[in-house]
């Protein structure tokens, strides 16, 4: 697997919620719950606002690739942005992913949060991996999951994407077991 590990879905989605939930850090429980339903890389989720999330879809340009991407906000974060409803920033559609200070939040400091909060080897990549892999396991780690995860991480073949999500070593380290 490249760098940092994915994050078992429902456990950063349960951090997410609590995060939200508590007060502590509502912004970054949002960034969670976005991060691993939406696969997106950290600079384009980053740049997201509050009136994009208000909508059932939304397009964005990628920062990457310069590709324009169809989003669709599913329940899980509909859900999670029930408490922000009466926030000031949530009425004006301002960006999403705000510090206490009001100013975005950076990669770095998502990074920071995210290892302190989640305890190990996340990264904000780890957000992306973790949807992806959901969605392998959600269609039974189907090459079919693979294809459509190669076209929506704008990967060149499903064999990086095997590699990027952590397969490809499992597969191997199964190799090891099955003797």
């Amino acid at each position: 697997m490249t760098g940092s590990k994915y994050i078992d879905y429902d456990r950063a989605s349960n951090i997410g919620r609590r995060l939200i939930k508590r007060e502590e850090n509502k912004n970054f429980g949002l960034l969670i719950i976005c991060g691993i339903n939406l696969g997106m890389r950290i600079s384009d989720l980053l740049s997201l606002t509050f009136d994009q999330l208000k909508c059932e879809t939304f397009k964005i340009t990628e920062k990457k690739t310069g590709k324009l991407r169809q989003l669709k906000v599913n329940d899980h974060i509909r859900d999670a942005l029930t408490f922000f409803k009466d926030d000031l920033i949530y009425e004006m559609g301002g960006h999403a992913f705000t510090s206490q200070k009001g100013s975005v939040f950076s990669p770095q400091h998502v990074n920071r949060l995210l290892k302190k909060n989640l305890k190990g080897n996340f990264s904000s990549h780890s957000l992306r991996k973790s949807f992806g892999r959901r969605v392998w396991d959600n269609d039974n780690q189907s090459e079919r999951s693979l294809i459509y995860l190669s076209e929506l991480f704008n990967h060149s073949s499903t064999q990086i994407t095997r590699t990027y999500l952590g397969i490809k070593q499992e597969e191997l380290n199964d190799i090891y077991m099955s003797l």
